[in-house]
């Protein structure tokens, strides 16, 4: 296949390991792109890929510095602050993967579902994923692509809508499977069951779905007797068993998934698609992107199957930050500074996980030079975010910029003790700083009776 126009000149330029092509790399078709990835070998292409994560690395570099300018003006706290140019980088590396593997890629909407940025992210991904019929509607009216559901249980009064938003219902059990599956399909949707690929690396039990008793996705003994009575309105198989890891955790799940399901991918060609699930990290810094692409690969050969992935962290992983001002410095054995942003009511999973965010500017520990403790305004005792050193002392006024903040945040976040809610504000590509969403009174009181 010969190359020609901007196609060859890019073609050229990767070859010669000259990071400038990025831009018109990425500008070019669908049909381009995969015709320059063909020709390169596994070496280029190996190294393709380095180039693109070193660059990306490096713009996120710099607009990490522009938070923190922003930060330093004059802007209203608590504020959750999406830069659109990091979110675009992060899909730029999911599009790479599905240039590479012909994989789909979903947006998960259960960790990021602000609308704003969905104009940029479809350019890139097939569709969404949603948990149940309000995301499914979000998917359907405002990402505007393929929406796959998959809920633990469906309510009866919910499925006509449900079905009506969604291409492709994913089921929890048989039962569900057997009550809703026909009426799914007479509808012209996909079917689907979710599986337990008997397997995860997760050490937290209540972020693992394959943890003893888990209620998720159908046990080997359990599929393998009943099965065969519903394979004929069964598209694919889902599972999920990731958490924030990297390709070698996946490579571990597909080993057991595949012992166990691939004897019923080999004998049964109504199965068209296998869901590798979502938990994949591949947007981070020190992501195995080239076993992923193996493992993808492998698996499509091996069983002739469309595969989707529906990550949700790492569509805007690092692309947000949270925002939040100095109320007041307290003492009780150390010093405490109390914002005006809640672990409990602004980023609960710093509570859930656990997990100590990273703070924009903050000193290494091993300095000590000022030493705080942050938490919320709340009542609750335990509202604290962590322990931070800082080059120079807090003071009221003063503004936290808190990292990786676009995710399981927004989609979480609470009104408690009457707290308000941060605004939502975007980085446009072209500079400006727009404020989307501000919330107020009517907002704590639409939540109450």
């Amino acid at each position: 296949m010969d190359l020609k126009g901007k196609a060859h000149c890019v073609y050229k330029r990767i070859i010669e390991k000259d990071a400038s092509f990025l831009t018109d790399f990425f500008a070019l078709s669908d049909k381009k792109r995969k015709e320059i990835l063909e020709q390169l070998d596994a070496k280029a292409l190996e190294c393709l890929t380095n180039i693109i994560k070193t660059s990306k690395q490096k713009i996120f570099d710099e607009h990490h510095k522009k938070f923190l300018e922003i930060a330093s003006a004059n802007i209203n706290t608590p504020v959750y602050l999406i830069d659109e140019t990091l979110v675009e980088e992060n899909m730029k590396v999911l599009r790479y993967v599905k240039d590479r593997t012909g994989c789909k890629i979903l947006h998960a909407l259960k960790a990021y579902a602000t609308f704003a940025t969905f104009p940029i992210m479809r350019k890139y991904l097939d569709g969404v994923c949603a948990s149940g019929l309000n995301e499914a509607r979000l998917g359907f009216e405002k990402f505007k692509k393929e929406v796959h559901t998959f809920g633990a249980a469906y309510k009866h009064e919910d499925m006509e809508d449900i079905i009506r938003y969604s291409d492709v219902l994913i089921f929890n059990s048989f039962y569900q499977l057997e009550n809703f599956g026909n009426l799914a399909k007479e509808k012209g949707k996909g079917v689907g069951i979710r599986v337990n690929p008997g397997y995860s690396d997760i050490k937290v039990e209540i972020y693992n779905p394959c943890a003893p008793y888990s209620r998720l996705g159908i046990i080997y003994e359990i599929f393998k007797k009943q099965y065969n009575k519903f394979s004929h309105i069964i598209d694919g198989l889902h599972f999920h068993a990731l958490c924030e890891q990297n390709a070698d955790s996946l490579e571990r799940v597909l080993d057991s998934f595949k012992k166990l399901f691939g004897p019923f991918l080999m004998k049964n060609k109504n199965l068209k698609w296998v869901n590798f699930g979502g938990g994949h990290h591949i947007t981070r810094d020190d992501y195995d992107i080239e076993l992923l692409i193996s493992l993808i690969r492998d698996f499509k050969r091996d069983f002739k199957v469309q595969v989707y992935l529906e990550p949700g962290e790492a569509s805007v992983l690092n692309a947000g930050v949270l925002i939040a001002t100095v109320l007041d410095i307290v003492e009780n054995k150390k010093k405490i500074a109390i914002i005006d942003a809640s672990a409990e009511a602004h980023m609960p999973d710093v509570l859930l996980m656990p997990y100590r965010p990273y703070v924009l500017n903050s000193s290494e520990e091993e300095k000590k030079q000022h030493d705080y403790r942050i938490g919320g305004p709340s009542c609750l005792a335990g509202d604290i975010i962590g322990d931070y050193f800082f080059d120079k002392p807090l003071k009221p006024g003063d503004k936290i910029v808190f990292k990786d903040m676009a995710l399981y945040t927004i989609v979480k976040n609470t009104t408690f003790n009457g707290i308000n809610l941060p605004d939502i504000a975007v980085i446009k590509k072209s500079g400006e700083i727009k404020v989307i969403k501000s919330f107020g009174y009517r907002d704590y009181l639409s939540r109450q009776s």
